[in-house]
Parts: C-alpha cells; sequence; structure tokens
C-alpha cells in the first residue's frame, strides 16, 4: 500500500486547511487510517483516526473540536480538515494506515504504511 498525503501549507493563526491522504497499490484488504503529525525536536504524535467503515472516529485532546476526518472508500482517500489552527499546529503531518480487526491505533508503532508527509505551518 503506498500513500500519498497532499494539502498542506502555511496558513495564518484562526485558518483552514484539508489535508488529503490517497491509497493505491494492494488496497483490497480493509485499514484504519489514521493522521500523526511531528513538530521539529518532538516525537511523532497521534493527531486523529477513523476506522475502515467510517463509523468510528478517534481525536487527540489537542485537535478535538477543531479537526475532522473522514474518508471515502470509493476513492480511496482520507481527508482532515483542520480549523481554528494555531501555530502549536505546526508540524510536518502524515497519512497512516493499519489493517483492520486490530484495536485502533494511537501509537504510530501500530501503523503498518506510512506516507511522506506534508508541512503544515501556522503563523501567528
Amino acid at each position: 500500500v503506498q500513500l500519498q498525503a497532499s494539502g498542506g501549507g502555511l496558513v495564518q493563526a484562526g485558518g483552514s486547511l484539508r489535508l488529503s491522504c490517497t491509497a493505491s497499490g494492494r488496497t483490497s484488504s480493509s485499514y484504519d487510517m489514521g493522521w500523526f503529525r511531528q513538530a521539529p525536536g518532538k516525537e511523532r504524535e497521534f493527531v486523529a483516526a477513523v476506522t475502515w467503515s467510517g463509523v468510528s472516529t478517534f481525536y487527540a485532546d489537542s485537535v478535538r473540536g477543531r479537526f475532522t476526518i473522514s474518508r471515502d472508500n470509493a476513492e480511496k482517500t482520507v481527508g482532515l480538515q483542520m480549523d481554528s489552527l494555531k501555530p502549536d499546529d505546526t508540524a510536518v503531518y502524515y497519512c497512516a494506515a493499519q489493517r483492520s480487526g486490530r484495536v485502533t491505533g494511537k501509537r504510530a508503532y501500530e501503523y503498518d504504511y506510512w506516507g511522506q508527509g506534508t508541512q503544515v505551518t501556522v503563523s501567528s
């Protein structure tokens, strides 16, 4: 499975961005999908996840109420709508896929495939 993330950029605090992740390759299996981020000098941290069915979603406390994860299995895409952005949201954002059948992960090591990352910069 190959994942391609896009949609990052520079935005002022309070603004919005939408990230997208497109899957290709052996996508016949069901995958839970997640977004993680990594700021300079910090560990990669969980942002949001959605089950393969799209029924259940999970968020880090720091983004709950501001970010929304969604997926379109027909288009093989996962989106992350980011509103009310803050400078602390500045990071490289990564999408990741976890084979379904396990508890949807919130830790990087639980995911099997990763995209290349897209930079999000929020200016104050």
